[in-house]
């Protein structure tokens, strides 16, 4: 091979993993993060998570990707390790999707329709329709399909470059000699590991594998070694992911590699010590990218059977290489916000999505709490509206950091709204839980100075809970939702509780006045209407920015007065009004 050659193998195999690369990408943003929001709902079935572990890595064409995923999802605790197991099994079938992809460029036919079956007849159909879609489609989910058929065009055209520079090498008695030493079980299988290892893609090197087998100087004696090695080589991403993780996370990345190893060492000690007594003739026959297919499906297939009710041993051998020692873990961490969810940002942006959900719950029980304790004081409930308020702070802070590291990522139009969203939404759901404590002290000086609102305060303040409970289960629920429609309704809500506040004021005066009411009770009861009012403009602040974001528009303020001059608004500020009409 001259130096020309050299280049020519160098840069399809570039193209190659650039093809590989798109494909991945394109898959993984059409997905949409659905496939991995099936993943971490995983059930306990093994069966099920091995076929669902197969399918999603077929479908975004990496069991790299796939097992980080998990690595990422048992970190964050989503994920039992147990589940993990049967996922990261079935991620080893699914990456034996792209060599029979990759097969298909050997199919030989002068037949017409048998040779649109080859790659390197339909991919530059492929390419043009791509180009077509990324240069004249303003619609992302046609630009990311475009990406797919553009990655596997360019995917295939470097398969192709690869495949006809090595050709002439199976005239260099070097190089054939150099494969013959591979034909060693040992040597074969190192090869195989470090090669993998460096590009950390077992569906790539087994491409490169495919490509040599043009030749004809691949046997299988030598290709079987190779492929067994490329199983424990892809492994060291998953590795690499988890450093730095819990030790669960770090357990499934050993499983991973545990599963790997082991089947391997069984499939070489059996077929080898078989190959003694039997002689398998096949070995000396040249390779092709069919048979390479083949064995690599075969053999996952076989290792994933005979493993897979041994699942729980590969768990326990996990727990004993990574032991437990006496260390705690901190309980009010939040747990769904790995890093390594940020190389895929649809899976980041749902995580994050589900964070803030979860922050809101405990929002809004701090809220609910608080608000009780005014009819009657509780230490232990006063206690938890501490906890959660300092568990929603943490909660906003983890949020705020992580969404800010996410706003850099590649994000579609989609992803970047949830962000604009999740950002705006998550102050507002700290504030809240503030307003809580504010109303927690206030019955807290309440009972220690043992003084009690008025029967007629009493009854005006139930009236306002009331309203603000409202407000605050339909803006919770359409956040969660995402409802357009019912976030309208927030703003009138907000309105009719303005009104309240002024009111219940005006008549505490007029009370103070009468002498039906101390000044001190009056200052307490002052606060808690301040806050109550400063809530429900929390909740507005919310279902706006919902509605503004899905507009386009950036100014809360003008989008409430907008909102204000419509005639359902006025509607149904009216309604509010007899609804929670004061005796």
């Amino acid at each position: 091979m001259d130096f020309f050659g050299i280049l020519s193998m160098v840069g399809g195999l570039a193209l190659f993993l650039y093809g590989m690369h798109l494909l991945g990408e394109g898959l993984s943003s059409v997905s949409g993060g659905r496939l991995e929001k099936i993943l971490e709902r995983m059930t306990n079935n093994p069966i099920k998570a091995v076929a669902l572990g197969a399918g999603v890595t077929a479908l975004i064409q990496s069991s790299s990707a796939t097992t980080v995923m998990v690595v990422g999802f048992v970190n964050s605790g989503i994920m039992k390790l147990s589940q993990a197991v049967g996922i990261i099994m079935g991620a080893n079938i699914g990456t034996t999707v792209t060599s029979w992809i990759l097969s298909l460029s050997g199919i030989e036919s002068s037949n017409f329709f048998i040779q649109l079956l080859k790659p390197t007849s339909f991919s530059p159909v492929l390419a043009l329709v791509g180009v077509c879609m990324l240069l004249f489609s303003k619609k992302e989910k046609k630009h990311n399909i475009g990406t797919i058929l553009i990655g596997f065009a360019v995917l295939m055209y470097g398969m192709d470059a690869m495949s006809e520079a090595v050709k002439p090498l199976a005239d260099v008695p070097a190089f054939t000699g150099m494969l013959t030493k591979f034909s060693n079980p040992v040597l074969g299988l190192l090869a195989g590991t470090i090669l993998t290892a460096v590009i950390q893609s077992s569906s790539a090197s087994v491409g490169i594998l495919q490509a040599l087998c043009k030749t004809g100087a691949v046997s299988y004696a030598t290709a079987i070694p190779i492929i067994m090695g490329q199983n424990i080589g892809t492994c060291i991403t998953a590795i690499l992911s988890a450093i730095g993780a819990k030790k669960n996370a770090k357990r499934a990345a050993i499983v991973h590699l545990y599963f790997n190893l082991i089947g391997t060492i069984l499939f070489m000690v059996i077929f080898y010590s078989v190959n003694e007594f039997v002689d398998f003739a096949f070995l000396a026959d040249s390779a092709n990218a069919a048979g390479i297919a083949v064995v690599h499906s075969a053999f996952n297939v076989a290792a994933t059977m005979v493993l897979l009710p041994f699942a729980k041993v590969l768990e326990k051998l996990a727990v004993l290489t990574i032991p437990e020692d006496a260390e705690q873990q901190e309980e009010n961490r939040v747990l769904v916000l790995d890093s390594r969810f940020l190389e895929t940002p649809a899976v980041a942006m749902e995580q994050c999505r589900t964070a803030t959900i979860e922050m809101s719950e405990f929002s809004k029980k701090a809220i609910y709490d608080a608000m009780s304790l005014l009819a009657h004081y509780d230490e232990e409930k006063a206690q938890r509206v501490l906890d959660l308020e300092d568990k929603v702070d943490k909660y906003e802070d983890e949020l705020g950091s992580y969404l800010v590291k996410l706003s850099s990522k590649n994000l579609t139009e989609k992803d970047s709204h949830s962000l604009s969203i999740l950002l705006h939404s998550i102050g507002d759901f700290e504030r809240i839980s503030d307003h809580a404590i504010n109303i927690k002290e206030a019955a807290e000086e309440m009972t220690k100075k043992d003084q009690h609102f008025s029967n007629k305060a009493r009854v005006e303040l139930e009236i306002f809970s009331n309203a603000l409970k409202e407000v605050i289960d339909l803006t919770f629920d359409v956040f969660k939702t995402e409802d357009l429609t019912r976030a309208a309704q927030v703003e009138p809500l907000e309105e009719e509780i303005d009104y309240l506040q002024a009111e219940l004021k005006r008549r505490h005066i007029k009370r103070l006045r009468k002498g039906k009411c101390t000044i001190e009770m009056g200052f307490i009861l002052s606060d808690v209407l301040t806050s109550y009012e400063r809530v429900a403009d929390h909740c507005s602040n919310i279902a706006a920015c919902l509605m503004e974001v899905n507009d386009d528009a950036f100014d809360i303020h003008e989008y409430k007065l907008d909102i204000e001059n419509k005639e359902e608004f006025e509607m149904s500020f009216k309604k509010l009004k007899e609804k929670y009409m004061l005796p």
